[in-house]
């Protein structure tokens, strides 16, 4: 495999090989499995550093130069000099983050968490040679579901999501026990929603833009079908229903709802969401607990759509490809490609995902009933309960000018290149067979201090916190942090106590690191001796520190 040159200096080349033919591919496909007569190459490897964070979407300019937007540092952009189909050069650029990228009529968007910008994009230079313009500025930024993902209409006109930083609205107790939901509708006006926007006009605000939908819990993968005349999209589905209602909804339960649903945006489409979520066992729209529901009340008939599709639960989909290209098969022209980052969410039961799904769409470009899974085996093993065992977690996917797919890996930064050639690769002793599984070693075992860990705290530990955290403590990046020897875990007992009774929010520093989801306190649902078992639990499992809490103790802080 070659290794990419990175150079951060801007580079301006008038020419680029392309081949006219697919490429080479890796005898093992990358690692990956596909259909019969589709292979893959590794295009670019190695992005993701510390300092740059995940890798998230991808763009692909005509002359076969790829763009990749990282999570928290520059925009890559990938340059095949020779025509092999592998990356030789590397340049970046931008800054501050995000996820969106997307080429556009002659310009290079992308967006940062709160802004999107535009590069002027100049045919054979590898990186614009000018400053960005800022389209759109400061919109709401609150760290749970903070992507800006968009897209462009027929028209040419940028349609913007305002995620919803919460699971259900379910006030101060969102995903705990007993979380009750308010009236979002003031919420609603500045979240959960597309808003639509000029994309030449600089220095516009949400309040310049048009509402365009709403009720979205949050929305990444979009993409326009020209033939439908239509944008559709899919939504990440809620998360913890056994958590906040466990009376109702068992662990396995919760494990396999809702669904992650497709749908066709329409201007005024109102998803539904934080009030209802779909059933795919019942197919119905079900009232969330939150709202009132305990697994059993339906919404209210016609009020919200059917999803066109539902996937399964925790899938997590994230960027979206309209395919209609001749390079693969007819059956895949006028389909929609969605790269599923995988579920953190479904232990103490295997995690699920990790692949690219194709929708096949009929000819007047809506889809045609389900969906297949295209490319898979990205995590490596088939059966494992916390995310950061996967070996790769596909996000980005976007369509090349000669019809290849390309597919990103947030967690290495691995980029393959994916092409149609009518054969199968021949057995190689060092590829794993397809659909077999790589076994991956798990992770170190947690520190163990000289006595058993606590029984009831291990139980309060399960019920309460290893959705989030994972049972072996490790969290989820970006999500959750890890518990193994966190400071709060290992030092003050009276601290750890705090952060359990009244949340990390009104304890911790304010210039701490932050995660998407938000720990709600839970004073008010663990009575003295839950609270001082969990925090000898954590300190014992993931601090290697002396379970000193007790229920007394407990009673003074909450004083």
């Amino acid at each position: 495999m070659k290794r990419i040159p990175l150079v951060l200096a801007p580079l301006a080349l008038a020419t680029v090989a392309v081949c006219a033919a697919p490429p080479a591919p890796d005898p093992d496909n990358g690692g990956i499995t596909l259909p019969p007569g589709f292979r893959a190459v590794v295009f670019a490897d190695g992005l993701v550093t510390p300092r740059t964070g995940a890798l998230r979407f991808l763009a692909v300019a005509p002359n076969g130069d790829v763009y990749a937007k990282t999570k928290r540092g520059p925009i890559y952009a990938l340059r095949d000099t020779d025509g092999d189909g592998r990356a030789d050069m590397t340049r970046s650029f931008a800054g501050g983050g995000g996820t969106g990228l997307a080429l556009r009529d002659g310009w290079l968007y992308h967006s940062t968490d709160k802004d999107v910008y535009r590069y002027q994009y100049t045919p054979g230079q590898l990186v614009p040679p000018g400053p960005p313009e800022h389209i759109v500025a400061d919109l709401p930024n609150q760290r749970q579901h903070e992507s800006k993902a968009f897209f462009f209409d027929e028209a040419g006109r940028l349609l913007v999501e305002s995620g919803s930083p919460s699971n259900a609205f379910g006030g101060e107790r969102d995903r705990g026990f007993g979380a009750k939901g308010g009236d979002p509708a003031k919420f609603l006006e500045t979240h959960g929603g597309f808003w639509r926007f000029d994309p030449a006009r600089t220095g516009q605000r949400l309040a310049d833009g048009q509402r365009f939908s709403t009720g979205h819990r949050h929305i990444l993968a979009a993409a326009w079908s020209p033939v439908a005349h239509a944008a559709f999209v899919v939504m990440n589905g809620r998360d913890n229903l056994h958590d906040v209602d466990p009376a109702h909804f068992s662990e396995k339960l919760s494990s396999e709802l809702p669904a992650e649903e497709l749908h066709v945006l329409r201007e005024g489409f109102d998803a539904g969401w934080p009030f209802t979520y779909w059933d795919p066992f019942k197919k119905a729209r079900m009232v969330g607990p939150e709202y009132g529901g305990d697994g059993g009340k339906r919404a209210e008939p016609g009020k919200y759509p059917d999803p066109l599709v539902a996937f399964p639960a925790h899938w997590a989909p994230m960027q979206m490809a309209y395919y209609d290209s001749a390079q693969f098969p007819a059956k895949y022209r006028r389909g929609l490609f969605v790269a599923f980052h995988g579920s953190w969410n479904r232990a103490p039961f295997p995690q699920r995902g990790y692949n690219v799904c194709f929708v096949p769409c009929d000819e007047k470009g809506f889809p045609a009933g389900g969906y297949e899974v295209f490319a898979d085996d990205f995590a490596g093993r088939k059966d494992f309960t916390s995310p950061g065992d996967a070996r790769f977690r596909p996000c980005g996917v976007a369509v090349g000018p000669d019809g290849s797919l390309y597919v990103g890996d947030t967690e290495r930064g691995r980029i393959w290149r994916i092409f149609y050639t009518g054969e199968t690769p021949a057995a190689n002793p060092a590829a794993r067979p397809a659909g077999s599984a790589i076994e991956i070693a798990s992770p170190a075992p947690a520190p163990a201090v000289g006595t058993p860990p606590d029984a009831a705290g291990l139980a309060t530990y399960t019920l309460f916190c290893s959705v989030c955290h994972m049972a072996d403590g490790s969290g989820v990046a970006g999500l959750q942090p890890s518990l193994r020897q966190s400071a709060v875990v290992k030092g003050d007992t009276a601290t750890l106590l705090r952060v359990i009774l009244h949340g990390p929010a009104a304890v911790l520093p304010a210039d701490r690191p932050k995660y998407s989801n938000l720990m709600p306190p839970y004073g008010a649902v663990l009575d003295d001796a839950q609270v001082a078992g969990l925090a000898n639990y954590l300190r014992q499992a993931f601090g290697a520190a002396a379970p000193d809490a007790t229920a007394e103790r407990v009673k003074a802080l909450r004083k």
